[in-house]
């Protein structure tokens, strides 16, 4: 099984992802956490890194292209990432596209982080903005364009216990040779 895990920063991706590989049993492969460990070892912080990837495409190109390969290789894993149901493409069983508004989820990265909400605000949307602009420059990926995901959840809705029950119940009521097709990934230069 491939399942992924996607949405922008803090919706809600990771909470969501872990506990749906540990009811499912499968790896959970993080392309935030990658990111994050890149960043850190050129000792700058993920927005710092991001503006670093404008200039220097090949680190998008390098972390989306192991994402891919991993996708397409093994097997019974969980992607979460950004851009995780693209690069999954149609190898994914099912796709997640988690979300909640600009305001929840700044609350939610300050929480975290802590930093002012404000703050946490204006670096996602910088951030969004910047990576919005990347994926379409690299691949035609239009990131606001849902249609390839079977499930989009507004993530301020629910708690992280009752988002995760709506993807499980999902996952278990999946049933392949009820499929009558999922929208097909199209379009995309997976050009890394």
């Amino acid at each position: 099984m491939l399942l992924t895990v996607s949405g922008p920063p803090g919706s809600g991706k990771s909470t969501t992802a872990a506990a749906l590989a540990e009811a499912f049993d499968l790896e959970h492969i993080s392309g935030g956490d990658i990111f994050r460990e890149l960043a850190a070892e050129r000792d700058m912080t993920a927005v710092e890194f991001n503006k670093l990837a404008e200039e220097d495409d090949q680190i998008d190109r390098d972390l989306d292209r192991r994402l891919r390969d991993i996708a397409l290789d093994r097997d019974d894993v969980l992607l979460e990432s950004r851009l995780a149901g693209w690069l999954a493409g149609d190898a994914a069983d099912l796709r997640f596209w988690l979300d909640a508004p600009v305001d929840v989820r700044a609350e939610r990265i300050a929480d975290r982080e802590d930093k002012a909400p404000d703050i946490a605000r204006e670096e996602t949307t910088t951030r969004e903005a910047s990576e919005a602009k990347r994926y379409d420059a690299y691949y035609d990926i239009d990131i606001t364009d849902l249609s390839i995901y079977d499930i989009a959840l507004n993530t301020a809705r629910w708690g992280p216990d009752e988002v995760t029950a709506v993807c499980i119940a999902a996952v278990d009521s999946y049933d392949p040779k009820a499929d009558e097709g999922k929208y097909p990934v199209e379009g995309v230069r997976y050009d890394f």
